[in-house]
Formats: C-alpha cells, structure tokens, sequence
C-alpha cells in the first residue's frame, strides 16, 4: 500500500508526461498495526524529483495513529 501510495503521488506531480517512477528502494517501518477493517490513509511528502531519481516519504495511518513510516526511492524511467 505505500508503494502504491507513493507511486501514485510521484506520479501526479511529475512534470514529463513520458516520464514514470520505478521503485529502486523502498524501506518500511512498522510502529503499529492495523485491524481487519480499519480505514488506513496515507500521507505523501515529495522531497526531490531530479532527473534520473525521486525521493519520497508516506506515513500510512489509521485515525490519529500512525503505523507505518515508508521511505521510498524511484529511478526516473522514459515510457
């Protein structure tokens, strides 16, 4: 879910239409958990989109409460 939340995000604010993220790296840290059923929302934080990689960080959490930090890098890569 946060690569995909993070991918999407990435996506909707790069500049080059022929352009799309691959994920490179992807670190997840798990500080809670979540329940069958619970609502998960992810925040995204775009830190640099240069031109060969992006740099982003998504908290994934359920209400208040954070579960998830994730800590992504993307290689830039013509369609």
């Amino acid at each position: 879910m946060a690569d995909t939340a993070l991918g999407y995000a990435l996506e909707s604010v790069v500049q080059q239409p022929a352009s799309r993220g691959v994920t490179a790296d992807l670190s997840l840290d798990f500080a809670g958990s979540a329940k069958l059923g619970d609502w998960i929302e992810a925040t995204v934080d775009i830190q640099k989109i240069g031109a060969r990689l992006a740099f982003a960080n998504a908290y994934l959490a359920v209400g208040e409460a954070r579960i998830v930090r994730a800590s992504a890098v993307f290689l830039m890569a013509e369609n």
